[in-house]
């Protein structure tokens, strides 16, 4: 049941910005906007900004994929994980 308040949480879109979402310039940056925003908000990704390194983003996308079946095909990961190490990682 926790799991299904957080997520709910996490799905309510948040506003920043003039009602957008922002992160941080880069490529890769619309790949992870488009993938990530389908489930939940960008606050998630900037939550995590220097708390996860390479391997903790990797892992992190790939639970999302596994376990959460997000809709990102396996073959955009490896950009998608690079973006998120480069601009959000530690």
């Amino acid at each position: 049941m926790a799991w299904v308040l957080m997520l709910a949480a996490l799905a309510q879109p948040a506003q920043a910005d003039g009602g957008q979402d922002v992160l941080k310039a880069g490529t890769g940056r619309e790949q992870v906007t488009s993938r990530c925003q389908t489930c939940h908000s960008l606050d998630y990704i900037e939550m995590n900004a220097g708390v996860l390194d390479r391997a903790g983003w990797e892992k992190s996308v790939n639970k999302m994929i596994d376990v959460m079946h997000a809709p990102i095909p396996k073959d955009e990961v490896p950009a998608i994980v690079e973006y998120l190490s480069r601009s959000y990682g530690r």
